[in-house]
């Protein structure tokens, strides 16, 4: 991938060129052959935690980088594009991450955030449920209270990292009905009662587990609540803003890589004694792609400098996600019709790339939720 980047500084540049070695040395290469295998790249998250890449948005005095949401994505996109799995699994990591670093008490950030961050562990994060998937306030997993901490009930489902995961961020209901019911919790893997479905067996992403997690009476101390009772679905709805970002930012970085093969393809490919370039009719498709490409990456950088100027950026993710994972499906899926024959089969990654491209119109908020979103924002005239 060579995109010409504006960064903010010169620590960023020395950032994305260290990423983008990585990638190119380690993680492109074996994305093909790991994904037909349904191997889960555990080292690789090994490798980028112990390069600093696992907390970059994260305070220094916890082990983080403090870089910018800004440098930030654009990190996840050059990871995305070499192989969503990983660029994903980063982008969930640092979601799960955040409601410790967002709203847990300073003894809590203190003790908890520099093993979160410090590249040693992996997070998952515990919204969805079997019934509850877009109405994430009707979820029914129960973290009792009683005197010796809260006891844990239910069922998780499409969790990223599921059963792989060193800890997993929950939101459960501990009091009523309804989105004031619901807290957030810390858990770390291992404890008595925790349990994971099988992977579910996937179009795309298959070297990235997803599973439910299951609560057979967990016991949690009472120090693992993050924030207030009652506060863990307004933690849910904060952490979700910024992982649309993620999302965004990984679409942009799926579809870029297979426009670089297409676009890579069309300049080589002659027939009829022409590049298929210099048709009309695949270099306007091209034209298009690169442009919706450029436009989806404009996006979703304008609403992470909102974010670290500390305005409301909600509505601009929930845009950002939207339209870089519409253009996304569409990029690739056009990159395999430039291709024509070679793009359906593995010999090259478009057909991947496709397949991948489709989980990210539905996971972090559907695209139909994001329509959502911007329809109130429009009818509060805040849009």
């Amino acid at each position: 991938m060579s995109v010409d980047r504006i960064l903010p500084t010169p620590e960023a540049h020395d950032l994305l060129d260290l990423v983008r070695e990585l990638a190119a040395k380690e993680i492109a290469p074996r994305a093909a052959a790991d994904e037909a295998a349904g191997r889960f790249p555990r080292d690789l998250y090994t490798l980028l935690g112990s390069s600093g890449l696992l907390g970059l948005p994260y305070a220094e005095e916890y082990g983080g980088a403090a870089q910018p949401y800004e440098v930030y994505l654009q990190v996840i996109e050059e990871l995305a594009g070499a192989w969503l799995a990983v660029g994903l699994g980063v982008s969930v990591h640092t979601l799960s991450c955040f409601p410790v670093s967002a709203y847990g008490g300073a003894g809590q950030r203190a003790e908890l955030m520099p093993s979160l961050i410090g590249g040693e562990l992996l997070g998952a994060y515990c919204l969805s449920e079997p019934q509850s998937g877009s109405d994430a306030a009707a979820l029914s997993t129960r973290a009792a209270e009683d005197a010796d901490g809260y006891l844990v009930d239910g069922v998780k489902a499409w969790i990223t990292h599921g059963g792989v995961a060193d800890f997993y961020t929950l939101m459960a209901r501990t009091s009523g009905e309804g989105a004031r019911g619901v807290s957030c919790f810390h858990v770390p893997a291992g404890l008595d009662g925790l349990s994971f479905g099988a992977p579910e067996r996937k179009m795309g992403m298959r070297s990235s587990p997803t599973a439910q997690v299951r609560f057979d009476g967990v016991r949690l101390p009472r120090e693992s609540l993050i924030g207030s009772p009652g506060q863990g679905f307004r933690i849910a709805l904060a952490a979700l803003d910024g992982g649309r970002l993620g999302i965004a930012a990984c679409a942009v970085g799926v579809a870029q890589a297979a426009f670089d093969v297409a676009s890579a393809y069309a300049r080589e490919r002659r027939q009829f004694g022409s590049r298929l370039v210099d048709f009309q009719g695949l270099g306007f498709m091209l034209a298009d792609m690169a442009t919706s490409i450029a436009a989806a990456r404009s996006l979703y950088l304008e609403a992470a400098r909102l974010r670290d100027a500390g305005r409301p950026y909600g509505t601009r993710a929930a845009m950002a996600k939207l339209f870089a994972t519409d253009m996304c499906m569409k990029v690739t899926t056009d990159a395999v019709q430039v291709l024509g024959g070679y793009g359906y089969v593995e010999d090259f990654p478009v057909e991947r790339h496709m397949r991948e491209a489709k989980v990210l119109q539905i996971v972090e908020g559907t695209n139909q939720i994001q329509r959502l979103v911007i329809s109130r924002a429009v009818a509060r005239g805040s849009a």
